[in-house]
């Protein structure tokens, strides 16, 4: 059995508003892979803003709201990293300067799902 997953995009902004110069982008729009088997989602990013930033992964159901998997930080808050309860097991992240990778080991049927890169700056 198949399983598939699409990649979407969120960039969070601070309560000030837009910011210039920052961006996020999925890598492959599109991914599918084998029940028990492994994925590696990736997104890349720019940012103008050189403290760091936060990546998270969040995954969407049909007509569900976004679920919250895992964050990392980048640069000053390279030490920020936070996963959910149901996560910790299977999804992995790594976070570098120009990109996040969400690692997905053992799949199952319930991982078919988009899954959301999001960007926000460290305030």
């Amino acid at each position: 059995m198949l399983l598939y997953v699409a990649v979407q995009l969120w960039l969070l902004l601070p309560q000030s508003g837009a910011v210039l110069g920052d961006s996020v982008q999925p890598r492959e729009p599109q991914m599918s892979g084998a029940e028990g088997g492994s994925v590696t989602l990736s997104c890349s990013y720019e940012s103008s803003y050189t403290a760091g930033v936060y990546l998270s992964w969040y995954r969407q159901y049909p007509n569900r709201a976004p679920q919250y998997i895992l964050r990392r930080g980048t640069k000053e808050v390279r030490s920020v990293s936070d996963t959910a309860d149901f996560a910790q097991e299977r999804f992995s992240s790594q976070a570098d300067d120009s990109s996040t990778v969400l690692n997905i080991t053992a799949l199952e049927l319930a991982d078919t799902a988009v899954y959301l890169c999001a960007l926000q700056r460290a305030q």
